[in-house]
């Protein structure tokens, strides 16, 4: 009996197997479902090969391939693009004045009364009040601002005008020079041709044969001041209006 029971037992379990194995050979090797993989390189699967996780869109770095086909990540440039600037007004440098360049509105020409005995095309320059007066008649002068000789400069006389000259070149003095160079280190040119940046501006009216005249300046912001070696200062715009008008051998009043 024990022995048929074994051989019933055995017979069971030999047909059951029959039954299971085929189906698990089937599983094991049908064909597997594709792999997907994730486009987010800090996926677990990547970790798994040894690289380290990186910020999403990023690049992965191996140092240290464990195998040969290990798989190496390149990394990414990124070259900066040089920026385009398009429709951009270039603006001319600014030029900063080396002094304060407003005038007092009381140095601008001006027609004023006179009652005065002196005849028509005279010149009265009154330097304490920083004037100059450009007799017309009918009771009337033409006054203009004015800059005149610094102390120790200023001078008093009658004068006539000796002679006129557009954008006239400037020799300063031997004396002035050295002057110059002695008290405030700079060295003046020998003769320097008349232009926009000549000390005697754009007109000149010569006092006599003295050293004196009546000059433009390339530093408008000095008239109503005493700063010049003894000339009479105007602005430009200002000696070619008195140019036109004074006439060579025209009296001159410096007072």
């Amino acid at each position: 009996m024990k022995k048929c029971a074994f051989l019933l037992l055995s017979g069971a379990a030999l047909s059951l197997a029959s039954f299971t194995a085929p189906a698990y050979a089937g599983d094991r090797y049908g064909q597997r479902p594709p792999v997907v993989l994730s486009p987010d390189l800090s996926a677990p699967w990547v970790m798994q090969l040894g690289g380290q996780a990186a910020p999403r869109g990023g690049v992965v770095y191996r140092t240290k391939p464990r195998t040969k086909r290990a798989l190496v990540a390149q990394p990414r440039t990124h070259r900066a693009e040089p920026r385009r600037v398009t429709n951009v007004a270039l603006a001319a440098p600014r030029i900063k004045p080396k002094q304060a360049s407003q005038l007092d509105p009381k140095f601008l020409p001006q027609t004023v009364s006179y009652d005065g005995n002196q005849k028509p095309g005279t010149i009265i320059i009154d330097t304490n009040q920083r004037f100059l007066y450009y007799v017309m008649g009918n009771g009337q002068a033409r006054r203009y601002g004015v800059g005149v000789g610094k102390e120790g400069f200023g001078w008093s006389g009658t004068e006539k005008i000796s002679r006129k000259a557009e954008w006239p070149g400037w020799t300063p003095p031997a004396e002035m020079i050295k002057r110059v160079r002695e008290k405030e280190g700079r060295i003046l040119p020998v003769h320097m041709k008349g232009g926009p940046e000549n000390p005697l501006g754009a007109r000149a009216l010569y006092l006599g044969s003295t050293l004196y005249r009546i000059h433009g300046t390339n530093q408008p912001w000095t008239i109503g001041r005493a700063v010049s070696s003894g000339c009479i200062r105007m602005r430009n715009e200002d000696v070619t209006d008195l140019y036109e008008r004074a006439k060579v051998g025209a009296k001159v009043i410096v007072m």
